[in-house]
C-alpha cells in the first residue's frame, strides 16, 4: 500500500490552511484507498507542549490510516535560481511519500538552487513548491501542476492568482516568479532571480 504525507504549517500553535489540508487528505483517501469516512486532522493531532509560537512544520504520514505525526522547526530556504528540467513521464498527482523521481530530477539542478519541471512542454512545479509568475498585472500559476498545492488552491479561490497554461517558451514573457507551498506565503516569497 502506498504512503502519502501532508505538511501543515503551525504558527502560534495554530494549524494554517487546515480546511484545504483536510480536503486533500480525505480526497486522497477516497480515490486511492476507497475510504469515504472523513477525518478532520485538527481533531486527530495534538500539538505538543514544547511547540512555541514560532513556525513549525507538522508532517502527517498516512495510507488508509494515519501512521506517523512529526513536528519540526521550520527554516525558510532562499530560492534564487531554477534549472529547467524536462520529464514527460512524471506522475505526482497525489502527495506521495515516495519522491524518488523528483529527487532524481533534482540531481540535474547544476549550480541552481532547485529545478523547474517541464512536462510535455508545459510548466509544472519546482521540486517542492508550486510556482507563480507576475505578468505585470496579475499573478499567474500554471494550470498543469504536478500537484495541486493547498496554498495554490486557496489563492485561486481567493482570486489572488489565476490559472493559465504556461509553456516553457512563455517563461521569457513574465516579469518575475515566486514559489508558494503550505509553508511559504506569496507575499513572503522572494523573487526568483534566474530560470535557465
Amino acid at each position: 500500500m502506498c504512503q502519502l504525507f501532508e505538511t501543515i504549517k503551525v504558527q502560534y500553535r495554530v494549524f494554517k490552511n487546515i480546511e484545504y489540508h483536510n480536503e486533500r487528505f480525505n480526497t486522497s483517501r477516497i480515490e486511492l484507498f476507497g475510504i469515504h469516512e472523513s477525518i478532520y486532522l485538527e481533531n486527530e493531532i495534538l500539538i505538543p507542549e514544547n511547540i512555541t509560537n514560532d513556525i513549525f512544520k507538522c508532517r502527517i504520514t498516512y495510507s488508509d490510516k494515519i501512521e506517523k505525526i512529526e513536528f519540526e522547526p521550520y527554516s525558510t530556504k532562499i530560492l534564487k535560481s531554477l534549472k529547467i528540467v524536462e520529464c514527460n513521464n512524471i506522475d505526482y498527482n497525489y502527495k506521495y511519500f515516495d519522491r524518488s523521481k523528483i529527487n532524481e530530477l533534482y540531481e540535474h539542478r547544476g549550480d541552481c538552487n532547485d529545478i523547474l519541471i517541464i512536462k510535455n512542454g508545459f510548466v509544472t512545479d519546482t521540486s517542492y513548491a508550486n510556482i507563480v509568475f507576475w505578468d505585470g498585472s496579475n499573478w499567474i500559476t500554471p494550470s498543469t501542476p504536478l500537484l495541486t498545492g493547498t496554498k495554490r488552491q486557496k489563492l485561486i479561490d481567493l482570486k489572488v492568482i489565476t490559472e493559465k497554461e504556461i509553456m516553457v517558451s512563455d517563461l521569457q514573457s513574465f516579469v518575475k516568479a515566486r514559489i508558494i507551498n503550505a509553508m511559504i506565503n506569496l507575499e513572503d516569497s522572494p523573487n526568483i532571480k534566474k530560470i535557465i
